[in-house]
């Protein structure tokens, strides 16, 4: 086995914490001596040991002199945990291969410069682009304290997300609906608008046996969700966030009495300021968010540059009706020159149904 073989393995490691570690990055390690393993280690949870300690603390024999193999650059810092450059130096660990920096301020090349002013050999950039798309959410919201935003949806091949009768359930097969549990046990929050809370009353959580829900955030202006609604009946349970615009405290109450929490924020041409919104969940370490519903959200959150990513789950089926909804609304880009721009699709089959995922293209109308 050699560099690219012993990162694989690092990766797939890290792979493990997916969920888990925010809002700090997935991190795998492999400590190797004399072509043998004899360590490995991914960050667990957020506050838990870094991959690098716990790998040092699994090692079959002495790691003087071994190779560790880590996908992101040691931290050199005191945070959560202690700095991993001290580890590795402790040990005394001969070669680093380090997969991607680390755009944390507090590191951003430091670990790696204090590592090799301490006799350590380090190698870098070894499958530096998987290590960087492992952790794409991480490498957003560090250096815009924001987070990264994702537009879901399901649809039937004309575009529609509920018939004409308004009747949505259900569009895509189990599988497809299984992997959006996946998701939302990936992104920190979840933001829902007051239509499809008033019209689908959804729980918005993860429902994996191992997963973890996220945030719910419901964006509501004027603060009409029922207190009978599912968001707000489970607050007790799960964290949950109404982004108003209200400010008749005494109307707070019930919801409060609930166990849900009230942000009041600023509003933006009728509606919640969304910039204010996410501003707010980045000061909260909601390091990624995704957005269920409904399409007049979606119309702002991309009209307003604030989407990163899509993930459209696409049935084998033909709605028609010119009053459907579809998932996206509001007025529209005026000609296809100013649409919000995709790169290339990733394709998923998901039983009968296909999920198609793709990055908005930086730089376009209105994209930050």
């Amino acid at each position: 086995m050699n560099d690219l073989d012993y990162m694989k393995l690092a990766l797939a490691l890290a792979e493990r914490g997916r969920g888990w570690t925010s809002p700090n990055p997935m991190v795998g390690a492999v400590i190797v001596k004399e072509g043998r393993v004899i360590g490995r280690g991914w960050h667990h949870r957020c506050g838990q040991a870094h991959a690098e300690r716990e790998a040092l603390a699994g090692c079959t024999e002495s790691p003087a002199g071994a190779t560790l193999y880590v996908t992101l650059e040691p931290c050199c810092h005191q945070g959560r945990q202690p700095p991993c450059t001290r580890a590795i130096l402790e040990a005394g660990i001969a070669r680093v291969v380090v997969g991607s920096g680390d755009p944390n301020p507090l590191v951003a090349g430091k670990g790696i410069a204090q590592l090799r002013e301490n006799g350590v050999e380090v190698t870098e950039h070894v499958l530096e682009e998987e290590c960087r798309r492992l952790n794409f959410i991480f490498f957003h919201y560090i250096p815009k304290k924001r987070p990264y935003v994702a537009l879901k949806y399901a649809m039937t091949l004309d575009g529609k997300i509920a018939a004409c009768t308004g009747v949505s359930r259900w569009i895509t097969g189990e599988a497809a609906r299984a992997h959006v549990h996946q998701l939302r046990h990936q992104y920190r929050g979840i933001l829902a608008g007051v239509g499809t809370v008033l019209a689908d009353d959804p729980q918005l959580t993860c429902r994996l046996p191992e997963g973890r829900s996220p945030v719910r955030v419901v964006c509501d202006t004027r603060l009409r969700t029922p207190v009978t609604a599912q968001v707000v009946r489970t607050a007790g349970e799960v964290p949950t966030l109404l982004a108003t615009c209200c400010g008749e405290e005494e109307r707070w109450v019930p919801y409060q009495a609930a166990g849900c929490e009230i942000l009041r924020l600023p509003e933006r041409e009728g509606h919640v300021d969304l910039g204010a919104l996410l501003d707010e969940l980045g000061r909260r370490e909601v390091d990624g968010l995704l957005i269920e519903g409904g399409g007049a959200l979606a119309w702002s959150a991309l009209e307003q540059g604030l989407v990163q990513r899509v993930y459209a789950y696409v049935a084998p089926m033909l709605l028609g009706g010119a009053g459907a909804k579809t998932p996206v609304e509001g007025k529209g880009f005026p000609a296809p020159a100013q649409a919000v721009r995709l790169g290339a699709w990733e394709v998923t089959r998901l039983g009968g149904d296909l999920l198609l995922e793709s990055e908005v293209v930086p730089g376009v109308y209105g994209n930050h």
